[in-house]
């Protein structure tokens, strides 16, 4: 009789650690460390400050929220911008029309190519010393840009005023050595696009690029005594090295630059002193 009521005492004891073990609840499983964010991608993209540069600002936020980084890196002339993206300290550049890059691609055996058009700056003719196009003197001054699609391009606008006639040959490298016909024997001065602003207190009329006029304070469709038609086929233009056209960064940049925000800017900032070209 004892021996059974170990037994019966040893089996209940077996049969409550075991129910005790099955309520026992399973551990919950161990939460994974957050994942650390991925690092935004990072383009450098060489511009003219006005309107390049603000143009891209408008641009910065629409990257930003796709995991791009976009710096924006002024520039005050039109070559170290084309050089710094051929060595690739550039990833592109925002400054240029097609002319000119072609003409810079065969001068210095570059490899930069075209991935977007993007808006047009209508050249303009500036007062100096002299207030209007019908004052000009016999022997007049006039300072044009010296790279060779800008100085033709200049010359071209002073032809479409009757001021002077170029040789039917000329085409988009127009220099003043290609005049057949000056009849106010106008004199030039050749600057650098960047310089002609500062020469207006120096001579009587000036061809200012648009970027320029701008950062000057001019606003070209109020103070230019004349300028380039609204559909200039010198549209400005966004650059790469060759082979870097379909990168994805790149190519969300072009969708930035012609979005709805970009052409709103442009259109309501300069009031048709730059117009959008897409």
């Amino acid at each position: 009789m004892k021996k059974l009521l170990t037994l019966a005492l040893a089996l209940v004891l077996c049969l409550s650690l075991a129910a005790c073990g099955g309520s026992k609840e399973t551990p919950a499983p161990a939460e994974k460390p957050a994942e650390t964010p991925a690092e935004p991608t990072v383009l450098n993209v060489a511009a003219s400050a006005t309107p390049h540069a603000e143009i891209l600002e408008v641009c910065v936020p629409i990257l930003a929220e796709q995991g791009i980084d976009l710096q924006v890196h002024v520039y005050g002339d039109y070559v170290v911008p084309n050089t710094a993206v051929e060595e690739g300290a550039e990833d592109a550049n925002y400054f240029q029309h097609v002319p000119y890059l072609e003409n810079f691609n065969a001068e210095n055996g570059t490899h930069l190519v075209s991935v977007a058009g993007v808006h047009i700056e209508p050249m303009g003719i500036y007062a100096g010393k002299t207030v209007s196009l019908e004052e000009l003197a016999d022997g007049a001054s006039v300072a044009v840009p010296n790279d060779v699609t800008n100085e033709a391009r200049a010359l071209l606008l002073l032809q479409a005023q009757g001021l002077i006639k170029l040789s039917a040959d000329a085409g988009l490298s127009a220099t003043p050595n290609d005049i057949v016909e000056n009849p106010k024997n106008l004199t030039f001065t050749e600057l650098e696009a960047a310089m002609v602003p500062n020469a207006l207190t120096e001579v009587d009329i000036a061809v200012i690029n648009v970027n320029y006029a701008l950062e000057a304070g001019f606003n070209p469709v109020e103070d230019a005594l004349a300028i380039e038609d609204a559909d200039s086929p010198y549209v400005n233009i966004l650059v790469v090295k060759e082979g870097n056209e379909n990168n994805p960064a790149i190519q969300a940049l072009v969708d930035a630059l012609h979005s709805d925000a970009v052409r709103s800017f442009i259109e309501e900032k300069y009031a048709g002193a730059v117009v959008p070209a897409f």
